[in-house]
């Protein structure tokens, strides 16, 4: 296969001339910190997945940060996480204060389910788990209905993270109506990243969704340095007031220990731009990957894509497929190495977070075959809405030469 051909990326993200004239917008008017384009975003944020408030902020780690200080997670208390996620997702429970049990997954969709949720609770640590994370892989959701019935029933805290899943949905088991991610029908948060490789870019970015105000209040004061400007509020009243008992104009107060994660007026500008093509993002991921899932069908089962949830609608970030690089007689680095070679680079979504040095000094060496046997067999393909049906034909391709050169054959 020709290496002239353009380098096909496992994401990227999606900048049309409408991008670039709402970044130029505000660059040319009054604002570029926190003005209008940060509260019109929330607000479209907010109505898109069907949640009360949406709080925007500099990353999808900020945001997940926020949520766990916003939920009071502290020293002595521990939060439930899959390891197959990113680190942030472990690490905001740390920044805080908390530790964290690693949860087991679904082998086949690197999916928590509510079983692996149990299997915590009953545990040893399990009292002193306050909160859970599920984590919305490649775009499927988690068993969220089934977690959140066993979080409930133990007064757990739930923080989804949807980094992957803007533009997901799932169907709710108790009525049948499909439910946006983000909506936080069976959470208190949701948090999402708008990294240039997610479904909307923001350059770096994030956002929370929750439907609590007072859970939206802490929020916002949190992202701001812990400071409010509500008079209702103010603590030094005798600094606070004039003679007349209006506010000082200049006044505020900081009653928290926050953090400067406040969104900017010009990533909220392409992300309001973003958030209008979010449809048709979906919908072109979407093609891509029934694509994909068409010419790779006679690799199985050396190669699959990642199993499938019948109950979601999934806004897919990533197109992962499974390979048995036992069976194909090669290495997964020789594999990547061999699509590189062809234009096309790969990723590995994601080292079990347990594995990680700073986390098997904290809890050892954990035992999750779930998660290992994902994790042992994941390989992420170039995915995002700029490709056409003729780069997914030749990954399919380049595929089909490494499976055959191998001399694996498929059933």
């Amino acid at each position: 296969m020709s290496t002239e051909l353009p380098t096909l990326p496992y994401g990227r993200q999606q900048i049309d001339d409408d991008d670039v004239a709402a970044v130029s917008a505000v660059l040319r008017g009054d604002w570029l910190t926190t003005g209008p384009a940060v509260a019109a975003f929330e607000q479209a944020l907010a109505e898109r997945v069907g949640a009360r408030y949406a709080v925007a902020c500099s990353s999808g780690t900020a945001a997940l940060h926020l949520a766990a200080l916003a939920l009071e997670l502290a020293p002595g208390q521990r939060a439930a996480v899959p390891s197959l996620t990113f680190v942030a997702t472990a690490n905001a429970a740390r920044y805080a204060g908390a530790d964290v049990s690693f949860a087991d997954c679904d082998p086949d969709t690197g999916l928590m389910r509510g079983n692996d949720l149990q299997r915590l609770l009953t545990g040893p640590q399990g009292n002193a788990i306050t909160a859970v994370c599920p984590v919305h892989l490649a775009g499927q959701v988690a068993d969220l209905p089934g977690i959140a019935a066993l979080a409930r029933n133990r007064g757990l805290k739930i923080v989804e993270d949807a980094s992957h899943a803007i533009g997901t949905s799932y169907r709710d088991p108790d009525n049948g109506e499909w439910v946006a991610v983000g909506s936080c029908r069976h959470s208190d948060i949701t948090v999402f990243s708008f990294h240039p490789v997610k479904t909307i870019a923001m350059g770096e970015g994030g956002a929370l969704t929750t439907n609590d105000p007072a859970l939206y209040e802490r929020l916002c004061e949190l992202r701001t340095h812990g400071l409010t400007r509500d008079p209702a509020r103010f603590e030094q009243r005798q600094h606070a007031f004039d003679a007349d008992g209006a506010a000082n104009p200049w006044y505020y107060e900081q009653q928290a220990l926050g953090f400067n994660y406040r969104a900017s007026d010009i990533h909220c500008a392409l992300g309001l731009s973003q958030l209008a093509k979010l449809d048709r993002f979906v919908e072109q991921r979407a093609a891509l990957v029934q694509r994909y899932d068409r010419l790779l069908a006679d690799l199985a089962p050396t190669l699959r894509p990642l199993a499938r949830r019948g109950d979601c609608r999934p806004g897919w970030h990533l197109y992962v497929v499974l390979i048995d690089f036992a069976a194909l007689g090669r290495e997964r680095a020789a594999v990547m190495r061999e699509l590189r070679e062809c234009g096309i680079l790969s990723q590995v979504h994601y080292i079990p977070t347990h594995r990680q040095p700073y986390y098997r000094q904290l809890y050892g060496d954990l035992t999750l075959p779930g998660t290992d046997a994902y994790y042992d067999r994941a390989l992420s393909l170039p995915l995002f809405p700029g490709m056409t049906e003729q780069d997914v034909d030749r990954v399919a391709l380049a595929l089909h030469e490494v499976v055959a050169g191998s001399g694996a054959r498929a059933s």
